[in-house]
């Protein structure tokens, strides 16, 4: 029986902070999506800053490692970071708020085509991510 083509095809999700949380969380919707990603070949990826923000007491240790080997950590390399920084000054956002957020977008920027963004900041990540990323609010 062939497999029905779904709303997402190859190309990579990317969560921010939110989204890792909801899915640690077993959030319905944000396990569907992570599923439905993985189902139809998404890499499914975090920044490597995005662990470090979502580190909450409500969220094991155990947990967390668990959720995070399902899943690729892409590295803030150079060139993630001067993207970052160059997504920042074109928006006129300053990095000491926006900085994770920046990184996040050009991670999501910078990887497989088509992308689409598990994230609770949409009008931050629509904001430096144009029209290149589909934002999903969770």
């Amino acid at each position: 029986m062939a497999r029905s083509r779904s709303r997402l095809s190859a190309g990579t999700l990317v969560l921010d902070c939110e989204g890792l949380v909801k899915w640690c969380a077993a959030d319905q919707r944000v396990t569907a999506l992570v599923r439905e990603a993985q189902d139809n070949d998404f890499r499914v990826v975090v920044s490597a800053l995005t662990p470090i923000e979502a580190q909450d007491v409500r969220t094991t240790a155990d947990r967390l490692r668990w959720h995070l080997s399902r899943l690729r950590i892409e590295p803030v390399s150079e060139e993630i970071s001067m993207a970052a920084v160059e997504l920042l000054r074109a928006q006129g956002l300053h990095g000491h708020k926006y900085a994770i957020d920046a990184v996040v977008a050009a991670t999501a920027l910078s990887s497989a085509k088509p992308v689409v963004i598990l994230t609770s900041d949409e009008d931050d990540m629509t904001k430096l991510c144009g029209k290149a990323v589909r934002v999903v609010p969770v």
